[in-house]
């Protein structure tokens, strides 16, 4: 049995904002880690760096934007501050920034270049702003150093144009009065929220959470519609889970939880949020550039199975391409990009879903299983009330060979389906299963490998009334 909260009338009142609804259309974007460690050789800083290290030789952003558009994501998020407190553009609240560089003559800004040729590609930007800063002296001193960070906020948040993505991870340290910060992240997010009121908070934040890991790792059943909270902290700890006042925290540290949002894990909660997940990881074993990791770039057959498993699965990919000490992206990474972005173009260029017949066992009488031909928000194919299950058969006039099957569904009336089998015809008349699965949200992706004249998608079980928005063949 359900838990009392996630009747029909509940569920459905939790779905995606309208910022949580793009984030998710999205689907696939970039992180440049480009800063001071690319100059130092390290992955994490300690402040004292001097700001005359910073000084690339064949600097131009406009490259890392037209590879990443190779790839075909459609953002960027770009690392404006790393801890060691450097900023990349002319902050007027520090010392430590590229005004005190060779960098351009002092006179550089990477976040406003990376912006622009953000938006010259039709790419949206997004920042990165790690909330422990080094190199401050006000760290760890409460008020006076969210001011400070705010200052810097506001600063990223009203120059550069409009903001997809503000990206927060929860490093923290302590200060040089060898106390440790505690961030006051409500009177951070009620910044973003009235400068960038369209923006994604991410990860330490409420709109996008991190899905567990750094290597490109996804759950079998991946849930946007979490709980919030427990009844009591007993309980809470048997999930090995955090909770406080305001919303369900999932657990940062450690092995990946393989369960947040099943019926057995609901078992308890409160209330339902709507918190999708994004997995970030990088083409290079580090983060930022490092000589050594040139012939340890990931392989394109690798970086197709995380779009796959991620993109495919529930999820976002936040995939980091570390520019260079030159400024430039350096050509190996250029050309795995490049390749993966023909590979996926090349996948998805026939939906051959728009040449079939598609009947379906039942219909409302109104959301019919046409609307399934279009990839869109403005319709949808649901079966009639009451029911928890669906059928939808794709059929041709004569065979043919294929690689991959997308189902999605319309993640505006939240999430349901909870396991799908996926059916081809055999020659013989028979079905015979190519897929199967449970959770399927904004989209799945299976990869399959058959010739056949006829598909059937069979929804299975779902929590209410599945209701699907789009169905692709490919």
């Amino acid at each position: 049995m359900y838990p009392q909260y996630t009747n029909d009338k509940t569920l459905v009142k939790c779905h995606p904002s309208a910022r949580q609804l793009h984030i998710a259309e999205m689907e696939f974007y970039a992180f440049l880690c480009f800063n001071m460690n690319t100059f130092t050789d390290r992955e994490w800083g300690d402040g004292r760096e001097s700001p005359t290290l910073f000084n690339p030789t064949e600097y131009n952003p406009r490259q890392w934007i037209e590879a990443i558009a190779s790839a075909g994501m459609k953002g960027v998020i770009l690392v404006c501050k790393h801890h060691d407190g450097f900023c990349i553009w002319p902050s007027v609240y520090t010392e430590h920034c590229v005004r005190n560089s060779p960098f351009q003559n002092g006179q550089g800004d990477v976040v406003r270049d990376v912006a622009d040729a953000c938006r010259e590609k039709g790419l949206e930007f997004g920042v990165y702003l790690s909330p422990w800063d080094m190199n401050a002296p006000m760290y760890g001193q409460g008020e006076a150093y969210d001011d400070y960070f705010c200052h810097q906020l506001t600063e990223l948040l009203t120059n550069y144009g409009d903001v997809f993505s503000v990206w927060f991870d929860g490093a923290c340290g302590e200060g040089p009065n060898g106390k440790v910060q505690v961030y006051d992240w409500e009177r951070y997010y009620a910044l973003i929220r009235k400068l960038q009121p369209n923006a994604c908070i991410s990860i330490s934040g409420p709109d996008v959470r991190w899905c567990g890991n750094e290597a490109g790792d996804t759950r079998e059943s991946e849930w946007s519609v979490l709980p919030t909270g427990f009844d009591t902290p007993e309980e809470v700890a048997a999930k090995s889970q955090q909770t406080d006042d305001t919303a369900f925290r999932e657990k940062k540290i450690g092995d990946m939880e393989r369960d947040l949002g099943s019926r057995s894990f609901l078992e308890g909660a409160k209330g339902l949020v709507w918190r999708p997940a994004e997995t970030d990881t990088s083409i290079r074993p580090g983060w930022f550039y490092h000589a050594y990791e040139d012939d340890k770039v990931r392989s394109t057959e690798t970086l197709l199975d995380i779009w796959y498993r991620t993109v495919g699965g529930n999820s976002t990919l936040l995939l980091n391409i570390p520019p260079d000490r030159r400024g430039l992206l350096h050509e190996t990474d250029v050309q795995r990009l490049r390749e993966l972005g023909e590979y996926i173009r090349d996948t998805f260029a026939v939906n051959l879903a728009e040449q079939a017949e598609i009947t379906a066992d039942s219909d409302d009488g109104y959301h019919t299983a046409e609307n399934l031909r279009t990839d869109s928000y403005d319709s949808y194919y649901k079966p009639f009330d009451g029911t928890n299950t669906a059928e939808l058969t794709f059929r041709w006039n004569s065979p043919h060979k294929l690689s991959c099957i997308r189902i999605k569904e319309y993640i505006p009336m939240s999430q349901r389906v909870e396991s799908y089998v996926i059916e081809a015809r055999q020659p013989g008349g028979n079905w015979a299963t190519i897929a199967s699965g449970t959770t399927i949200g904004y989209q799945k992706l299976e990869r399959v490998d058959v010739c056949t004249n006829a598909v059937r998608i069979r929804i299975t079980d779902a929590r209410v009334c599945p209701i699907l928005s789009f169905a692709g063949i490919y």
